[in-house]
Protein backbone atom coordinates (compact mmCIF):
# COMPACT_ATOMS: atom_id res chain seq x y z
CA UNK A 1 0.00 0.00 0.00
CA UNK A 2 1.31 3.37 -1.11
CA UNK A 3 0.60 6.21 1.58
CA UNK A 4 1.52 10.20 0.82
CA UNK A 5 4.21 11.23 4.06
CA UNK A 6 2.14 14.44 4.38
CA UNK A 7 5.41 16.04 5.65
CA UNK A 8 7.10 15.63 2.60
CA UNK A 9 4.38 14.97 -0.19
CA UNK A 10 6.38 11.80 -1.12
CA UNK A 11 4.80 8.30 -1.67
CA UNK A 12 6.27 5.49 0.90
CA UNK A 13 5.21 2.08 0.47
CA UNK A 14 4.08 0.02 3.66
CA UNK A 15 3.76 -3.96 2.69
CA UNK A 16 3.22 -4.45 6.25
CA UNK A 17 2.92 -2.80 9.96
CA UNK A 18 1.31 -0.19 8.01
CA UNK A 19 1.39 3.27 10.13
CA UNK A 20 -1.93 4.76 11.05
CA UNK A 21 -3.20 6.94 8.42
CA UNK A 22 -6.36 9.28 6.74
CA UNK A 23 -7.95 8.13 3.78
CA UNK A 24 -9.74 10.88 1.46
CA UNK A 25 -13.58 10.45 -0.15
CA UNK A 26 -13.99 12.51 -2.95
CA UNK A 27 -16.03 12.34 -6.40
CA UNK A 28 -13.05 13.02 -9.68
CA UNK A 29 -12.77 16.36 -11.36
CA UNK A 30 -10.99 16.83 -15.03
CA UNK A 31 -8.17 13.95 -15.26
CA UNK A 32 -6.07 17.28 -16.29
CA UNK A 33 -6.82 18.67 -12.66
CA UNK A 34 -6.59 15.61 -10.82
CA UNK A 35 -2.60 14.71 -9.36
CA UNK A 36 -1.77 11.29 -10.81
CA UNK A 37 0.85 8.87 -9.46
CA UNK A 38 2.96 10.26 -11.94
CA UNK A 39 2.77 13.67 -11.05
CA UNK A 40 3.40 12.70 -7.51
CA UNK A 41 6.32 10.63 -8.17
CA UNK A 42 8.05 13.51 -10.56
CA UNK A 43 7.14 16.25 -8.11
CA UNK A 44 4.45 17.98 -10.18
CA UNK A 45 2.64 18.63 -6.63
CA UNK A 46 2.53 22.46 -7.80
CA UNK A 47 0.18 21.71 -11.43
CA UNK A 48 -3.10 24.20 -10.40
CA UNK A 49 -6.66 23.45 -10.05
CA UNK A 50 -9.16 20.85 -7.84
CA UNK A 51 -6.63 17.67 -7.44
CA UNK A 52 -3.64 19.76 -5.79
CA UNK A 53 -6.47 21.52 -3.22
CA UNK A 54 -7.54 18.09 -2.15
CA UNK A 55 -3.88 16.89 -1.84
CA UNK A 56 -2.88 20.21 0.01
CA UNK A 57 -5.76 19.89 2.03
CA UNK A 58 -5.83 16.72 3.08
CA UNK A 59 -2.09 16.06 4.03
CA UNK A 60 -2.89 19.88 6.06
CA UNK A 61 -5.44 18.27 7.82
CA UNK A 62 -3.88 14.94 8.41
CA UNK A 63 -1.21 17.08 10.11
CA UNK A 64 -3.30 18.91 12.38
CA UNK A 65 -5.03 15.76 13.14
CA UNK A 66 -1.85 13.98 14.13
CA UNK A 67 -1.52 11.57 11.21
CA UNK A 68 1.84 11.39 9.37
CA UNK A 69 0.10 9.72 6.49
CA UNK A 70 -2.69 9.76 3.90
CA UNK A 71 -4.03 8.63 1.08
CA UNK A 72 -5.80 9.66 -1.94
CA UNK A 73 -7.08 7.19 -4.52
CA UNK A 74 -5.63 9.46 -7.76
CA UNK A 75 -2.02 9.80 -6.63
CA UNK A 76 -1.20 6.30 -4.78
CA UNK A 77 -2.76 3.78 -7.40
CA UNK A 78 -0.87 3.34 -10.36
CA UNK A 79 -3.41 3.81 -12.65
CA UNK A 80 -1.59 2.96 -16.24
CA UNK A 81 -0.68 -0.85 -14.56
CA UNK A 82 -3.92 -2.39 -14.61
CA UNK A 83 -2.50 -5.79 -12.42
CA UNK A 84 -1.99 -2.72 -9.15
CA UNK A 85 -5.34 -1.34 -10.77
CA UNK A 86 -7.58 -4.61 -9.98
CA UNK A 87 -5.36 -5.21 -6.69
CA UNK A 88 -6.48 -1.70 -5.22
CA UNK A 89 -10.08 -2.13 -6.26
CA UNK A 90 -10.58 -5.33 -4.55
CA UNK A 91 -8.38 -4.02 -1.29
CA UNK A 92 -10.59 -0.56 -1.73
CA UNK A 93 -13.14 -1.30 1.18
CA UNK A 94 -10.52 -3.03 3.35
CA UNK A 95 -8.36 0.49 3.01
CA UNK A 96 -11.25 2.76 3.55
CA UNK A 97 -12.31 0.31 6.29
CA UNK A 98 -8.62 0.22 8.05
CA UNK A 99 -7.93 4.16 7.65
CA UNK A 100 -7.75 5.71 11.65
CA UNK A 101 -10.09 8.67 9.83
CA UNK A 102 -12.10 9.11 6.67
CA UNK A 103 -11.75 12.87 5.33
CA UNK A 104 -15.53 13.38 2.97
CA UNK A 105 -14.70 15.91 0.82
CA UNK A 106 -17.45 17.73 -1.10
CA UNK A 107 -16.46 19.90 -3.70
CA UNK A 108 -19.94 21.59 -4.81
CA UNK A 109 -20.90 22.04 -1.38
CA UNK A 110 -21.21 25.30 1.10
CA UNK A 111 -20.42 26.14 4.77
CA UNK A 112 -24.06 26.60 6.19
CA UNK A 113 -26.18 25.30 3.52
CA UNK A 114 -27.74 22.46 3.76
CA UNK A 115 -29.49 22.52 0.42
CA UNK A 116 -26.11 22.13 -1.57
CA UNK A 117 -25.28 19.51 0.98
CA UNK A 118 -28.37 17.48 -0.16
CA UNK A 119 -27.40 17.55 -3.91
CA UNK A 120 -24.12 16.76 -3.61
CA UNK A 121 -22.46 14.76 -6.11
CA UNK A 122 -21.00 12.99 -3.87
CA UNK A 123 -23.79 11.14 -2.65
CA UNK A 124 -24.79 10.12 -6.27
CA UNK A 125 -20.87 7.93 -7.13
CA UNK A 126 -20.99 4.46 -7.42
CA UNK A 127 -17.75 4.46 -5.24
CA UNK A 128 -18.68 6.75 -2.37
CA UNK A 129 -21.29 4.36 -1.32
CA UNK A 130 -18.32 1.78 0.10
CA UNK A 131 -16.72 5.16 1.00
CA UNK A 132 -19.36 6.60 3.06
CA UNK A 133 -20.07 3.09 4.89
CA UNK A 134 -16.25 1.47 5.34
CA UNK A 135 -14.70 3.68 7.64
CA UNK A 136 -15.12 3.92 11.98
CA UNK A 137 -15.01 7.13 11.36
CA UNK A 138 -15.96 9.80 8.99
CA UNK A 139 -16.01 13.67 8.46
CA UNK A 140 -17.42 15.83 5.98
CA UNK A 141 -15.20 18.85 4.59
CA UNK A 142 -16.93 21.42 2.16
CA UNK A 143 -15.34 22.91 -0.81
CA UNK A 144 -13.12 24.72 0.90
CA UNK A 145 -11.92 22.44 3.53
CA UNK A 146 -14.42 23.70 6.46
CA UNK A 147 -15.23 21.17 8.55
CA UNK A 148 -18.84 20.44 8.68
CA UNK A 149 -19.83 17.58 10.97
CA UNK A 150 -19.20 13.89 11.19
CA UNK A 151 -20.97 11.38 9.51
CA UNK A 152 -22.68 10.45 13.34
CA UNK A 153 -23.72 13.89 13.93
CA UNK A 154 -25.36 13.69 10.47
CA UNK A 155 -26.43 10.10 10.35
CA UNK A 156 -30.06 11.12 9.99
CA UNK A 157 -29.50 13.78 7.14
CA UNK A 158 -27.35 11.47 5.73
CA UNK A 159 -30.21 8.84 5.81
CA UNK A 160 -32.38 10.79 4.19
CA UNK A 161 -30.66 11.35 1.51
CA UNK A 162 -29.14 8.27 0.64
CA UNK A 163 -31.86 5.89 1.83
CA UNK A 164 -29.74 4.28 4.55
CA UNK A 165 -30.53 3.74 7.57
CA UNK A 166 -28.99 5.64 10.79
CA UNK A 167 -27.92 2.09 12.67
CA UNK A 168 -25.62 1.59 9.66
CA UNK A 169 -24.14 5.34 9.97
CA UNK A 170 -23.59 5.58 13.47
CA UNK A 171 -21.58 2.04 14.24
CA UNK A 172 -25.32 -0.14 15.61
CA UNK A 173 -24.69 -2.05 12.32
CA UNK A 174 -22.44 -2.71 10.42
CA UNK A 175 -23.84 -2.77 6.32
CA UNK A 176 -22.97 -6.36 6.14
CA UNK A 177 -25.92 -7.25 8.82
CA UNK A 178 -28.00 -5.33 5.86
CA UNK A 179 -29.77 -7.68 3.73
CA UNK A 180 -28.56 -8.66 -0.21
CA UNK A 181 -31.53 -6.39 -1.59
CA UNK A 182 -31.10 -3.70 0.87
CA UNK A 183 -27.61 -3.03 0.01
CA UNK A 184 -28.47 -3.28 -3.52
CA UNK A 185 -31.25 -0.73 -3.33
CA UNK A 186 -28.42 1.95 -1.59
CA UNK A 187 -26.12 1.45 -4.85
CA UNK A 188 -29.36 1.69 -7.29
CA UNK A 189 -29.37 5.59 -6.51
CA UNK A 190 -25.70 5.90 -7.93
CA UNK A 191 -24.07 5.92 -11.02
CA UNK A 192 -20.77 5.51 -12.57
CA UNK A 193 -18.56 6.49 -15.72
CA UNK A 194 -17.79 3.74 -16.83
CA UNK A 195 -20.82 1.13 -16.92
CA UNK A 196 -18.69 -2.14 -15.27
CA UNK A 197 -17.75 -0.03 -12.29
CA UNK A 198 -21.20 -0.16 -10.75
CA UNK A 199 -20.64 -3.53 -10.36
CA UNK A 200 -16.20 -3.41 -9.33
CA UNK A 201 -17.54 -0.70 -6.72
CA UNK A 202 -19.79 -2.91 -5.20
CA UNK A 203 -17.19 -5.64 -3.97
CA UNK A 204 -16.81 -4.73 -0.92
CA UNK A 205 -20.03 -3.96 0.09
CA UNK A 206 -20.69 -7.80 -0.62
CA UNK A 207 -17.07 -9.34 0.20
CA UNK A 208 -16.75 -10.98 -3.06
CA UNK A 209 -13.97 -10.44 -5.88
CA UNK A 210 -14.42 -11.38 -9.51
CA UNK A 211 -12.68 -10.50 -12.48
CA UNK A 212 -12.58 -7.17 -13.90
CA UNK A 213 -13.30 -7.03 -17.31
CA UNK A 214 -13.32 -3.28 -18.57
CA UNK A 215 -15.33 -3.40 -22.08
CA UNK A 216 -17.93 -6.34 -20.86
CA UNK A 217 -20.67 -3.58 -20.23
CA UNK A 218 -24.01 -4.76 -18.13
CA UNK A 219 -22.31 -8.33 -18.02
CA UNK A 220 -20.38 -6.91 -14.82
CA UNK A 221 -23.19 -6.99 -12.68
CA UNK A 222 -24.59 -10.25 -14.03
CA UNK A 223 -21.32 -11.79 -12.79
CA UNK A 224 -21.50 -10.08 -9.60
CA UNK A 225 -25.09 -11.29 -8.86
CA UNK A 226 -24.52 -14.68 -9.32
CA UNK A 227 -21.15 -14.25 -7.32
CA UNK A 228 -23.25 -13.33 -4.54
CA UNK A 229 -25.58 -15.62 -4.88
CA UNK A 230 -22.94 -18.62 -4.68
CA UNK A 231 -21.70 -16.90 -1.03
CA UNK A 232 -25.03 -16.41 0.29
CA UNK A 233 -28.08 -17.83 1.65
CA UNK A 234 -29.58 -14.32 1.36
CA UNK A 235 -32.21 -15.01 -1.91
CA UNK A 236 -33.24 -11.51 -1.76
CA UNK A 237 -30.77 -10.72 -4.22
CA UNK A 238 -33.39 -12.49 -6.66
CA UNK A 239 -35.50 -9.32 -5.96
CA UNK A 240 -35.86 -6.39 -8.90
CA UNK A 241 -32.61 -4.71 -8.94
CA UNK A 242 -34.31 -1.43 -8.70
CA UNK A 243 -34.21 -0.55 -12.88
CA UNK A 244 -30.64 -2.50 -12.70
CA UNK A 245 -29.57 -5.14 -15.01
Amino acid sequence: MRLINVNTGSLETFFANTPPYAILSHTWGSDKEELSYQDIQGGSTSKQGLGKLKFDGCCKQAKDDGYQYAWIDTCCIDKTNSVELGEAINSMYRWYKEAAICYALLSDVSAGIETTFRKSRWFTRGWTLQELLAPVKLNFYDKDWQFLNSRTKLAGLVGEITGIPSRYLTGLATCHEASVAQRMSWAARRSTKRVEDIAYSLFGLFDVMIPMIYGEGNKAFTRLQKEIMTKTPDDSILARFCGKP
